[in-house]
């Protein structure tokens, strides 16, 4: 199905939301990300270019190139070598009574664990982490903020060098934008797709205490349980915009060339065609085809470590705290992301 819509800005877009055309858009080279194939000059954070020029905005083959650069930090196997560091993390938060899992357990140990592959300590990255929610927010000045605080961040780390992963996009061959627009997508992404991964699979277990038993010490179960929460509460329930370089077709509409489109991946991932019982969260098989992730030359480049940091991070609460139990939650309001503001627990 595909609908026209308009934005909270009251600009115009398209919403593709059925299984198959969500998964055969997000590989389609005619669905750009470059914001200059816009026929409505779409602005989005309106970002300064230092933090423009970043994989969310470009196609191939800058895309691909500056993929390159930072893609060997995230593979399957690199991120696997992690896993002893991220549960030793992880192990390390213990809580004695009420707490915010998302303030108090999700939020730090997903900025400690892109800051242990970064080389970034905890404090430069909570104050990132703040400036990035107000930019999320519509604070006219964050954006100004987080590029000077980058700019500062990188020109430290090329005065002394390490052997973490911005040591080495610095020495990458990068324009300065370039260099600056991917640190920051590296981080944002980093940290928040993990925050609001492991706060919503903790959400639907402890509303669901048949599935959380079967989980706890059960590692293949676990992670069928991270995998559910991707398809049925996606924390980004619609793609990055893309503009149509030329009219297209889905079923019996068309979508005009330079029009933004968004692709519903929440939707997709409940399309009744391609999963049995969409809106009952179950623990599947694994290779379940969501599209939580992506698919195409923009899969997710962190998903490897987003889906292991997740595991990690559910597991470790719930055998520190058996007696787990779910308070109160909330919901943050933005179509953009599908993310608890709080999610209060008795341990």
């Amino acid at each position: 199905m595909v609908r026209e819509i308009s934005l909270p800005d009251g600009s115009p877009a398209w919403l593709v939301t059925r299984y198959a055309d969500v998964r055969a858009a997000l590989a389609d080279p005619r669905l750009s990300l470059d914001k200059r194939n816009s026929a409505g000059g779409f602005a989005g954070f309106s970002l300064p270019p230092r933090l423009d020029a970043n994989l969310l905005n470009m196609d191939d083959p800058d895309h691909a190139r500056i993929r390159r650069v930072v893609g060997p930090a995230f593979s399957p196997r690199r991120v696997l070598a992690l896993r002893p560091a991220l549960a030793s993390l992880a192990a390390s938060f213990a809580f004695d009574g009420p707490f915010d899992v998302v303030a108090d357990y999700a939020t730090p140990l997903s900025l400690a664990v892109i800051g242990e592959l970064l080389g970034v300590s905890r404090d430069e990255l909570t104050r990132l982490r703040s400036l990035t929610t107000a930019l999320m927010g519509g604070s006219p000045d964050a954006a100004a903020s987080i590029e000077a605080f980058l700019v500062d961040l990188i020109a430290r780390r090329r005065a002394e060098p390490g052997e973490d992963l911005l040591s080495a996009m610095i020495a990458a061959p990068l324009s300065p934008d370039e260099l600056t627009s991917l640190a920051f997508l590296t981080i944002f992404a980093g940290y928040e797709n993990s925050i609001n991964l492991i706060a919503n699979c903790v959400l639907l277990l402890l509303q669901r205490p048949s599935l959380l038993a079967a989980v706890r010490g059960d590692e293949e179960l676990l992670r069928a349980a991270v995998d559910e929460t991707l398809r049925f509460e996606p924390p980004a329930p619609v793609s990055i915009r893309r503009f149509a370089t030329t009219a297209l077709t889905f079923g019996d509409v068309t979508v005009p060339a330079g029009a933004t489109v968004l692709l519903g991946i929440a939707a997709a991932n409940r399309d009744p065609a391609v999963f049995e019982d969409p809106d009952e969260f179950r623990l599947r098989q694994p290779s379940a085809p969501h599209l939580a992730l992506g698919h195409g030359p923009h899969h997710c480049l962190g998903a490897a470590l987003a889906v292991v940091s997740a595991t990690e991070a559910v597991g470790s609460l719930l055998a520190r705290h058996p007696g787990l139990t779910l308070r109160s939650s909330q919901w943050r309001p933005s179509f953009r992301t599908r993310s608890l503001e709080t999610l209060l627990v008795s341990p």
